[in-house]
């Protein structure tokens, strides 16, 4: 409709943003549509949708809102929060986020639009800023070895306990220890995750670890108030006695702090938060875990390691533990599947901005304003409880209502552990100034101190909080990429050297299956960095935090409405961590109406690796269901074994539309089947880009789901993390969700323990699924699933006489991706799926997926954003390669010799001086006219995966290193 025909409210609402997000055009969608033999996309989702669980009329969502006029509403919500002085600490610090990191990795899309580093020859830039990020932690902890980030603090060191009684065989008993100084949110995920590994948590001071038998135990350093306790005698006691060690240890306190690693510790993680990345009311932040040489092989979650391509060259991958949970599922020892390689990136780019020097003098600044602080606190006779600190003390046996009540006038948080008790944890940002007010608060403005005055004393005295046993003496962030890059210059030529080695978004479409790898529109990014929304403390008084509130409520309204559900929880801050808060919901509700006893999960064959592995984490025993021919669940399969165990039947866990791609007909009667038995009904919404504004979990037969918010609703994968989770659940698990010891939410049982260490997961990013819902509004969002499914059927349409389609629906179509079949091809040629994916890369395509959910196979989920230019570019690589398989088919190029099993191509291979291949060099790189319009090079060969894992380096290599590896 041209646009002076339109009605003013349309006008108004600049719904254009639809436009701006969906990739085709109405007359591409006519076109499209043509190529299908159809006339109306009506047509398509009715032949594609089963009637059946159809929404009837559209979302009761408000229509559409310009970018402005959303922006302008969030920043009044903003507005609404009170960014106060934050001297709160536990685990959570205000930090200076370096302005050329802020600008060239964190709002560039080139870094958060990247995908996980799966396929590594279009991935070497962000694995080396995640390799970067292993060598700061094992530099800092003094540990062998550490992977490329977890999700936060508290599930780390969950991940650390079901470590310790994995690897130590020795102790049979099934009782951890956790001190009591370890930070109470991470004592509140440890609950629950205790509870269904079925281990007795032992909480006491630490110094009583010597007098138990457990087989593992968490000790934090420096401790929540503040106290750097003799670990090391209570480790070596532990080791004498069989007892693995865990230290929850603060980053920046290690650059002063004797490492973990000195002290023979067996596992040290924590947060790197403070690593220049904004609190964002509790997230996204990278934890980080490191452990000894022995337990390198059981490190959980993404692991960076060194491997050689295919001409010998030095070539980062993930190593073998990468999807450890796809492989093994129901013997999976933990579910992840996603880290935080954005933040990760974040932190390590700050150490290398800053180096060693750097780092030192941060921390020995934060120190001494705290030992400044701490000498004057005690001329005036106010009593600390500990003689020993980094960067936190805890005042006791003072008014803490009177303090409380002097620092919010001024705009301060500290921190109230109990009556007569105050917290104050400097940071970064503090300066001397501030060291003034917090005397002023602490004290009374009588107190009459100078802070230079304090400083020179403090100088002249030598004097220090850390015992001089536990300062640091070894060296650290020695290898010359911590080195180099000191000027801002240099900094921003080395992020640019790594972003031009990625394949992001910026390039191409990323045809991921089940990823849904869509636009991250600017204007939804532009709130993260806030400072309304970046600079607040996750454990905030409420009243300083009511904007953040009433976005998370807005958006929770949202997801209601489009899911079906009664209730949202925003905690799980991963899709891994949603599917195993839904499951522990189930088991909270069954528990509580007398069937805790129920302990089956029914799973169909064709489910994404995570829900046998979450399964197995909240205790369940996982029955398959087998799928028939055409790729849907066996119904009789499904009525038999829910029949067969129905006294113990506790869920199924489904995916919907399946994981092949289908809606299948019978989704409803599976649910029915399910209730009948007494089970309740889990639906993954890794696949609800094919269900908004169409269908709702909810109404045909969910109990619960989780919502992939880096999926559906538009957060950035940010080249393999962060992710978020939530939840949405039927009113009868509303009252099971995840509660939180430090943010409690009405409506939870106070019982319920977290499963994340912030309250709502992390906030910070939930801005950017709010302004895409907003923007949407209900016509968009469905206009957004239909036009996905569109594009899913064309790319399936225009390439089914090339690879045969998998699966389709009854009526002849597919959801919202594909499945295209290479066995054939494999069995004539000799070409696996890994070469076709290879290939892609020349053509400048990041891979579909491959060999998920079938072996010998690529899905392909093109998205609603890609332009049906953008759909015809990869159908034609598709294409091309066929036709390149076909010529290996007929014996023109030999099985180890062609375009395909020597992809990718680079740079080095084209400029090589004894090309003897027996194709031309132009075919080699230059294979169609749109990519000599705009080519993307490999960084490297084909990766030699068996090498890495065979020789398992995780470390910076030095510079010689990297020529005997060649």
């Amino acid at each position: 409709m041209p646009t002076d025909t339109l009605p003013l409210t349309d006008l108004a609402n600049h719904g254009d943003f639809i436009q701006r997000h969906n990739g085709p055009t109405r007359d591409d969608v006519t076109e499209m549509l043509a190529t299908l033999d159809m006339t109306s996309l009506a047509t398509l989702i009715d032949r594609t949708l089963p009637r059946g669980i159809r929404l009837d009329g559209e979302l009761d969502l408000d229509g559409p809102r310009g970018e402005s006029e959303a922006l302008d509403y969030l920043r009044g919500l903003a507005r609404q929060n009170k960014v106060f002085k934050s001297y709160i600490g536990q685990g959570y610090h205000p930090t200076h986020l370096p302005a050329i990191i802020q600008r060239n990795v964190l709002e560039n899309p080139g870094w958060y639009t990247a995908y996980t580093p799966y396929q590594p020859e279009i991935a070497q830039g962000r694995l080396e800023g995640l390799l970067n990020f292993q060598q700061m932690v094992m530099d800092l902890t003094g540990m062998a070895i550490a992977n490329a980030s977890l999700l936060d603090e508290a599930t780390a060191a969950a991940e650390a306990m079901a470590l310790c009684r994995r690897a130590n065989k020795k102790q049979k008993t099934s009782r951890f220890f956790v001190a009591d100084d370890v930070l109470p949110q991470t004592l509140d995920v440890l609950r629950t995750r205790a509870a269904y590994l079925g281990f007795e948590l032992v909480v006491a001071p630490a110094g009583q670890l010597a007098d138990e038998e457990v087989f593992g135990a968490l000790l934090q350093y420096p401790g929540t108030d503040g106290d750097i306790k003799a670990i090391e005698q209570l480790v070596e006691n532990a080791r004498s006695r069989q007892i693995m060690t865990c230290v929850a240890a603060d980053l920046m306190s290690l650059v002063m702090l004797k490492e973990p690693g000195a002290m023979g510790v067996d596992i040290v993680l924590g947060n790197s938060q403070r690593f220049g990345v904004p609190m964002g009311y509790g997230g996204p932040h990278a934890a980080f875990f490191a452990t000894s040489e022995a337990l390198k092989r059981s490190l959980p979650g993404r692991v960076i390691g060194v491997s050689k391509d295919s001409r010998g060259r030095p070539a980062l991958r993930m190593a073998m533990q990468t999807r450890e949970q796809h492989i093994r599922r129901e013997k999976a020892t933990s579910n992840i599947c996603t880290a935080q390689a954005l933040l990760a990136n974040i932190a390590g780019f700050y150490a290398v901005y800053h180096g060693a020097e750097g780092l030192r003098t941060i921390a020995t600044r934060i120190h001494r304003l705290t030992t400044l602080l701490a000498q004057g606190l005690k001329q005036h006779g106010i009593a600390l409880k500990h003689d020993s600190w980094f960067d936190t003390l805890t005042l006791t046996g003072v008014d803490s209502h009177r303090i409380q009540g002097r620092a919010l006038t001024r705009e301060i948080n500290l921190r109230y552990p109990r009556d007569g008790e105050v917290g104050v944890s400097l940071n970064e940002t503090t300066t001397a100034a501030d060291l003034g007010e917090l005397f002023d608060v602490l004290i009374g403005e009588e107190h009459g101190l100078s802070v230079s005055e304090l400083d020179r004393q403090a100088v002249a005295e030598n004097q220090s909080g850390i015992p001089v046993t536990y300062r640091r003496q070894t060296p650290f962030l020695s290898h010359p990429n911590f080195e180099r890059f000191r000027s801002e210059t240099e900094m921003l030529r080395y992020l640019k050297r790594l972003e031009n080695r990625d394949l992001s978004l910026t390039h191409a479409m990323i045809p991921l299956g089940s990823c849904t790898m869509k636009l991250n529109a600017t204007s939804e990014m532009i709130p993260i960095t806030w400072p309304e929304f970046a600079n607040i403390h996750p454990f905030a008084p409420n009243e300083q935090v009511t904007g953040y509130r009433q976005m998370i409520t807005e958006l929770s309204d949202f997801l209601v409405e489009i899911t079906g559900y009664d209730s949202i929880s925003m905690q799980p801050n991963s899709g891994a961590q949603g599917e195993y808060a839904g499951l522990v919901a189930i088991r909270r509700y069954q528990d509580a109406i007398g069937e805790g006893h129920r302990d089956i999960c029914l799973i169909p064959s064709s489910a994404h690796g995570t829900n046998p592995a979450s399964a197995a984490m909240a205790q369940m025993k996982v029955v398959v269901v087998e799928c028939d021919r055409d790729g849907n669940i066996d119904i009789d399969d499904l009525a038999a074994k829910a029949s067969q165990h129905r006294d113990r039947l506790s869920a199924i866990m489904l995916t919907y539309p399946s994981t092949h791609g289908v809606f299948e007909e019978n989704v409803r009667e599976a649910c029915q089947l399910v209730h009948d038995n007494g089970g309740q009904v889990y639906i993954d919404g890794a696949n609800m880009n094919a269900q908004v504004g169409l269908c709702r979990p909810g109404d045909y037969g969910g109990d619960v789901s989780h919502l992939n918010l880096h999926k559906t609703f538009c957060i950035p994968h940010g080249g393999g993390g962060p992710g978020m989770g939530p939840i949405g659940v039927k009113a009868h698990l509303a009252a099971h969700l995840p509660n939180h010891v430090m943010t409690p939410q009405e409506g939870i049982e106070k019982s319920a323990s977290a499963v994340s260490a912030a309250a709502y997961g992390s906030a910070s990013i939930l801005p950017i699924s709010w302004a895409y819902i907003k923007m949407m509004g209900a016509r968009g969002l469905r206009e957004a699933t239909e036009l996905a499914i569109l594009n899913a059927n064309y790319i399936a349409r225009r390439l089914e006489s090339h690879f045969p389609v998998l699966y389709q629906g009854a009526n002849g179509t597919v959801a919202h991706e594909c499945i295209l079949d290479m066995r054939p091809l494999k069995a004539a040629s000799g070409i696996s799926e890994e070469d076709i994916a290879k290939r892609l890369m020349d053509y400048g395509f990041h891979a579909p997926t491959m060999s998920f959910p079938v072996a010998g196979t690529l899905m392909v989920e093109p998205t609603e954003s890609e332009s049906r230019y953008e759909l015809d570019r990869f159908c034609e690589a598709m294409i091309a390669i066929r036709a390149e398989v076909a010529r290996v088919e007929a014996g023109e190029w030999p099985q180890d010799a062609n375009p395909l099993t020597l992809a990718p191509h680079t740079m080095a291979d084209i400029m090589a001086d004894d090309w003897k291949r027996p194709y031309s060099r132009e075919l080699a790189a230059f294979p169609t006219e749109a990519v000599r319009e705009a080519k993307y090079w490999p960084a490297v060969n084909r990766v030699d995966n068996v090498f890495g894992d065979r020789n398992l380096i995780c470390s910076c290599p030095p510079i010689d290193a990297y020529r005997e590896l060649s």
